[in-house]
């Protein structure tokens, strides 16, 4: 039950219920186990419908987010004397990133979020839906109810290594207030923006030089809006794309007619809809690159972008200074108020004057004279 390689996504996923295993490359770990908890491998439903299949999202959209390996499998448990049947389908991707991208791609407006189950996770129209470091899991015919019997499937996840294990920070800059559930789309490439269905030309908007977005929509007494943030990795590129983002909004219709569009660093924000111009122009000022983020022990998010990297870094080598001189100092006055205190312990004076040794080179008798005197 295990699929290694972006090339055979399609043919992995696109099966259904009824997908048969290909191995293409031999694994240590199989990304779907034979069975975990209390769920058992069941034979496949055929005549299950199910309304959200990883088979049937945008392909280009999913081979953007660098995939390695698929697979689908069916099980069952027992339920209180009922059997449950879910089919699951998981795709492993090249790190956290590309699963979250994945995971906002396949999450629909209106699921629940559900806690506890991954690193992000949510639920509705007949199935759960949840990333678990770089692994996408789609389980169909599966309810919150069934959250805590799915816990012993991130046991076989795979672990994600290093920086690959890092959750971008985009997605952190999304406000809460009037935020429509299930609507936060992140995209690293013009497939996955097009699909999640971005409001820019998705061609336009600088990919290669490492640019990221995110989309979300917004209902409430202020009207609808849907916010756009961009990211790149230094301020000079985010000027050049803020005046490309200015220039294309003039022609996108009349939900732009209001649209506001800013600057701060390396974002780039656009707001537009039905709110009030001075309401759009409130939300994106109330983003800022460096606002104090608080997080709990599941999201622990960071930049994904070089310059955060280049940020980190300088800002523990400034830590590292500040350790350093610290302890420095500290030693300095320990060894000076140790010596200090030792000697009147001593019944000593706590200071001495300094004894200088001298090689009494100055002459030590007089010249000898010579004068008239000592003539014979």
């Amino acid at each position: 039950m295990r699929f290694v390689g972006a090339g055979v996504l399609a043919a992995a996923l696109g099966g259904g219920a009824a997908a048969q295993s290909v191995a293409v490359k031999l694994q240590e770990t199989p990304l779907l186990p034979t069975s975990f908890g209390e769920w058992k491998t069941a034979a496949p439903n055929a005549n299950a419908n199910y309304k959200v299949l990883l088979a049937n999202m945008s392909k280009a959209a999913l081979e953007e987010d660098n995939p390695q390996r698929s697979a689908v499998g069916d099980y069952f448990r027992n339920d209180r004397g009922v059997l449950k049947n879910v089919h699951i389908e998981a795709v492993q991707f090249d790190d956290r990133t590309g699963a979250y991208s994945a995971f906002t791609l396949v999450e629909r407006p209106g699921m629940r979020a559900v806690k506890e189950l991954g690193d992000n996770a949510a639920a509705g129209d007949g199935a759960v839906l949840f990333a678990a470091g770089p692994t996408l899991v789609l389980v169909n015919g599966a309810g919150e109810s069934d959250v805590a019997s799915l816990k012993p499937l991130l046991e076989v996840m795979p672990k994600p290594q290093g920086n690959k294990g890092i959750a971008p920070l985009l997605p952190t800059f999304v406000p809460e207030k009037g935020l429509v559930a299930g609507s936060v789309r992140y995209a690293v490439g013009p497939e996955s923006y097009a699909a999640e269905g971005g409001v820019l030309p998705a061609q336009s908007l600088g990919w290669d030089k490492s640019g990221e977005a995110v989309t979300a929509k917004f209902d409430d007494k202020r009207g609808q809006e849907t916010l756009t943030i961009l990211i790149y990795p230094t301020p000079a590129i985010a000027g050049n794309f803020t005046r490309t983002v200015e220039n294309e909004t003039a022609g996108l219709g009349p939900s732009f007619a209001s649209a506001k569009v800013r600057r701060e660093g390396e974002l780039v924000m656009l707001a537009n809809g039905t709110f009030s111009a001075d309401e759009a122009q409130k939300m994106i000022e109330n983003i800022h690159l460096h606002q104090e983020l608080s997080f709990d022990k599941d999201v622990q998010p960071v930049f994904h972008t070089e310059v955060q990297k280049t940020f980190s870094l300088l800002q523990a080598i400034a830590l590292l200074f500040a350790v350093l001189g610290g302890t420095a100092v500290a030693l300095g006055l320990i060894l000076g108020f140790g010596r200090a205190g030792l000697r009147v312990l001593m019944g000593k004076p706590a200071a001495v004057e300094v004894e200088f040794l001298s090689l009494h080179l100055a002459p030590q008798n007089a010249a000898p004279r010579i004068g008239p005197e000592d003539a014979d």
